[in-house]
């Protein structure tokens, strides 16, 4: 079994049979939902909604954005800006042909694209009176990664 399949089983569905590609798409249902949302949150912050906002939420965005372009000066890998019109799939393989490159993440790509967010709504006594679902450009970023998996067919 290989290291994907082995890591992964319990949350993957369908197959792959491309020796050089596989996307994964993440979906969190616990996201889409006033109630789940709301949840989340408060596994990260102590059970509490005192800093849940706009800015907050803002701010664990940005953290992530710096994060992730740290991770990749620290590797050495660059971070593509990309139209949306791009196929991330085409840069990455251009990447590969001018790139010697190892096993793991070689390249992010970062484009805008639509994305559901929730809008805080609080009194002004500060009690949060409603979680608004939103549809905002927003960056989203694709990992191009070498694996040794990848050379391997799988169907759960």
């Amino acid at each position: 079994m290989d290291e994907l399949r082995k890591r992964y089983e319990g949350l993957l569905t369908g197959s792959y049979d491309c020796v050089d590609r596989i996307v994964l798409n993440a979906y969190f249902s616990m996201g889409h939902n006033p109630g789940g949302f709301r949840v989340w949150w408060r596994q990260l912050h102590g059970g509490s909604d005192e800093h849940l906002d706009d800015t907050h939420l803002m701010r664990m965005a940005g953290r992530y954005a710096r994060r992730v372009r740290a991770f990749a000066k620290a590797n050495g890998m660059p971070v593509i800006e990309c139209d949306r019109e791009d196929r991330k799939h085409l840069i990455a393989e251009e990447y590969l042909r001018e790139h010697k490159v190892g096993l793991g993440v070689f390249l992010i790509l970062v484009a805008r694209a639509p994305a559901t967010v929730w809008k805080v709504k609080r009194s002004a006594a500060g009690v949060i009176r409603n979680l608004e679902k939103q549809k905002t450009f927003v960056n989203h970023y694709s990992f191009h990664l070498r694996h040794e998996a990848a050379r391997y067919e799988w169907a759960p």
